[in-house]
Formats: C-alpha cells, structure tokens, sequence
C-alpha cells in the first residue's frame, strides 16, 4: 500500500522505465497514467483544490486497485479482475497498436476502479456531509478533468507518438484534434462515473453494490472488445 504520493510517483517511474526497456507495452498505459498523476500532484501543491487531503487521498486509493490487480496477474493471471486481464493481454498480442494499448486501459482504469475508489473515500462520511460540502468535492472531482486535459498534449508527444510513427503523423495531420478528442472521451467518462459512484453510495446493501460492480465490469470488458476488434 502507497503511503504518500512521491512514492507513488517513484514507484510508476520505476515500473514504466522497466517496461520500456524490455519493450513491454503496458508502459503506454503507465506511462500515461504517470504524467497525469504528477500533474495531480503538481495542483494539489499549488492549492487547486478546495479538499486537498480527500483529493491526495484519493489519487492513493485509485492508484492502489491499478497495483493490486497488476499483482494478482503477475503472480496468476486469473485471479486478476477480469477487466484488467483484457488490458495485460493485449499488451502482449502484436496485432493490438499503442493507441489500443492506451485506450483499453484508460478504460478499465476510469470506467471500473475509479467508482470504487470513489466509493472508498467518501462512503464513510457521505451520508452526514451537507449538500455544499458535497458539491465542492464533485467540483474537485470535475477540476480533474481540466488536468487531463492540460496533460493530453505531453502524452502524446512524450509517450504515445515515439511509440507509433503512424500516430505522430496523425498528430500533424490533425493539428490537435485528435487530444481534443481524447481529453473529451476521458471527461465524459469521468462524469458518468461519478454517477455510478453516486449509485454505490446510495446503495441499500453490498449485494446491490456488487451489481452495480459487475455492471460496470460488463461494460468495461465489451468496450474493450470494441477497442480491439475496431481500432
């Protein structure tokens, strides 16, 4: 378990550094993941946020569901979630490409560990807290998607087109588009699962709760299908 976010910071560093050098295409996804991170960690020092510590918080938790399922396949690939099965395999079969590998992970990252993370850091004071708190922490939840958005442009130049010769091409033709684009797809999500986590944290029981779980997993590993068959 990360203890602070520097570590955290390392940690990816380290891992992604590794991958590249063994040509390991998870670094894609890590790489990206790692950039926005930092970008995170840089707007919490500047005082971005109205709840730094629930944000800080929270980028640890989120990070946490990336690194355990990373550890359960490493050590036996089907006792890992399903979900991230899809993105490890990939990585490793020649005919997906890097905007794949990035896409299937982003994917899985948001769309099924995000509303969980969420859930874990706010269930235990939800029910108390007044509609105002309530709403700063979803402007802070939201001021991340402006982050994302600032830090599309260095991931695609730093770690997505060195990766492809026919992105970076793309890149030029499209003079941009194409982050406007992606930064676009991940706000989008991003919205649609704080109303999945809304759900879990209205959610009578944790047999409704699991529900709501494998929906998203159904939803996750379909459009991660669609990612590979598709792109």
């Amino acid at each position: 378990m990360m203890q602070d976010i520097p570590s955290l910071l390392l940690t990816m560093k380290e891992k992604v550094d590794g991958w590249k050098s063994t040509g390991d295409r998870r670094h894609v996804f890590l790489g990206c993941y790692s950039m926005m991170s930092q970008a995170m960690h840089q707007a919490i020092n500047k005082n971005q946020f109205s709840n730094a510590p629930w944000v800080s918080q929270l980028l640890i938790r989120f990070s946490e569901y990336y690194f355990d399922a990373l550890e359960h396949y490493e050590q036996d690939p089907e006792a890992s979630p399903i979900v991230w099965r899809q993105v490890h395999d990939a990585s490793k079969d020649p005919e997906t490409n890097v905007v794949q590998n990035l896409l299937l992970g982003v994917n899985t990252h948001i769309n099924y560990d995000l509303p969980l993370a969420l859930y874990d850091c706010l269930a235990e004071n939800w029910a108390q807290l007044p509609e105002t708190h309530r709403q700063t922490l979803k402007k802070d939840h939201e001021l991340v998607n402006e982050i994302i958005a600032q830090t599309i442009d260095s991931v695609q130049d730093s770690i997505v087109n060195p990766s492809s010769w026919s992105m970076a091409a793309l890149d030029i033709i499209m003079c941009r588009a194409d982050e406007w684009l992606l930064s676009k797809l991940i706000s989008s999500w991003r919205n649609e699962v704080w109303q999945v986590n809304l759900q879990l944290l209205s959610s009578p029981d944790q047999e409704y709760r699991d529900r709501i779980r494998k929906e998203q997993e159904i939803l996750v590993t379909d459009r991660g299908t669609q990612f590979i068959r598709y792109l």
